[in-house]
């Protein structure tokens, strides 16, 4: 467990961020091996098909996150506080609530998954592909939330180095079992969801053990596991409006998707690539941003907030620094990065995907205020603020889908996150 409310911000900020920065590089290894192997091995339109739901994917499986994500604030503000009975109250509703959301949202996912696709106009060559896909990843939910709260509880403690460990193992697990479904069982795009759900199953299992073993707090007694009301409207006070601000990012995000749909395969294929690099670039944005949610919640729940601007002033300094180092490297090895996912042969693919990459990496700054801005307010506790900042979002991708792509084509896609 780490106290943040005491010593140099720096040093715990990037303490705090480091672990977790590699925990979300490999995190983004789920995707980004499924992406790669799929399109080595099954081709462009079973790329695209996984592409295409990308967005879809983000609404759903973003909303699970953000649920898990401000589940965790007020675990993070008793911790601060030194109340280890309300720490413990709040970690089992936790875990109710979580046993209930994931029941309800696989269900709900699951029976009208066709209906999405078919609502995103999905291109009928590879609409099956995108099916058989994400099918899969929402009859995975249950895994999503298994993970991501007891991760969520790890990190409100302190400790963002354990959850990176059992990443990577997962990862290593999933890399083992997309080669195995796809290229020896011949599984096609199923597979590489099967091999995404599994590997993060297995990282919530783990996180679970190590909870139980390590952490003495969080001996939770029979009285303290009885639901309570009143944790519980705090815990969707905090967890919901994240959730939402996912969701309704996303939701600019799906009808983006729907305007890439209309421009044919060749574009969705480009996307995806693109969408991939970009989001792994991004890892450390988002490690920030986590980072100050936590931090955030500690210092506000030990009435400590002379350090929340320390905090900030530091963090956005580290982004900055970073966001003009990863644009150097884009711009000089971005051709050579698509290769990963993308056959030499298919230039107009490729070409499309650099573009991508340099548009959004040329404007990661603003991301970095964006992130930590927007994180350590709802560690603060004003998690509502995040429904405005994803409003605003879904307000410009989708402006972006709607207007600006039927008008100038591919190009207006890589601005629509920017």
């Amino acid at each position: 467990m780490k106290d943040m409310t005491k010593g140099s911000p720096i040093r715990l900020i990037l303490g705090f961020a480091i672990p977790l920065f590699f925990g979300m590089l490999f995190q983004q290894f789920y995707n980004l091996v499924d992406t790669l192997i799929v399109g080595r091995y099954l081709g462009v339109n079973s790329l695209a098909g996984v592409g295409s739901t990308g967005s879809v994917n983000f609404l759903v499986i973003g909303f699970c996150m953000g649920i898990c994500v401000g589940f965790s604030i007020p675990v993070a503000q008793r911790f601060g506080a030194g109340d280890e009975a309300g720490l413990r109250k709040y970690v089992a509703n936790c875990v109710w609530l979580g046993l209930a959301f994931a029941a309800v949202m696989t269900f709900v996912t699951v029976v009208f998954c066709r209906d999405i696709l078919l609502l995103m106009d999905t291109p009928g060559d590879i609409i099956e592909y995108a099916y058989a896909y994400i099918h899969v990843i929402f009859m995975g939910i249950p895994t999503v939330f298994l993970y991501n709260i007891l991760s969520g509880i790890i990190r409100a403690l302190g400790d963002s180095r354990t959850p990176v460990i059992f990443l990577v193992i997962s990862s290593l697990t999933n890399i083992t079992l997309d080669l195995l479904f796809i290229v020896r069982f011949q599984m096609g795009v199923s597979g590489a969801a099967w091999a995404t759900v599994i590997s993060q199953g297995m990282s919530g299992i783990l996180c679970l053990v190590f909870i139980i073993k390590k952490f003495e707090i969080l001996r939770i007694s029979r009285e303290e596991w009885k639901p309570d009301v009143h944790l519980m409207r705090n815990l969707c006070g905090m967890g919901i409006p994240m959730g939402l601000q996912y969701s309704i990012t996303a939701i600019g995000s799906v009808v983006l998707q729907t305007a890439v749909n209309a421009l044919g395969s060749m574009a969705v294929a480009a996307v995806t690539a693109g969408n991939k690099i970009v989001m792994f670039a991004c890892c450390p944005f988002d490690a920030l941003g986590a980072t100050m949610a936590t931090y955030g919640g500690q210092n506000v729940g030990a009435k400590r907030l002379d350090r929340v601007d320390q905090g900030l002033k530091v963090g956005t300094a580290i982004g900055c620094i970073y966001a003009i180092g990863i644009l150097a490297v884009l711009w000089l090895f971005g051709s050579g990065i698509a290769l990963l996912f993308v056959d030499a042969r298919e230039k107009e693919i490729l070409a499309n995907t650099q573009l991508y990459v340099l548009i959004n990496a040329a404007l990661f700054i603003p991301l970095v205020i964006v992130n930590n801005f927007r994180f350590m307010i709802q560690g603060l506790g004003y998690s509502k603020f995040a429904v405005i900042a994803g409003v605003c979002e879904m307000a410009a991708r989708a402006s972006v889908g709607f207007f600006l792509v039927p008008v100038f084509g591919y190009v207006a896609c890589c601005f629509a996150s920017p």
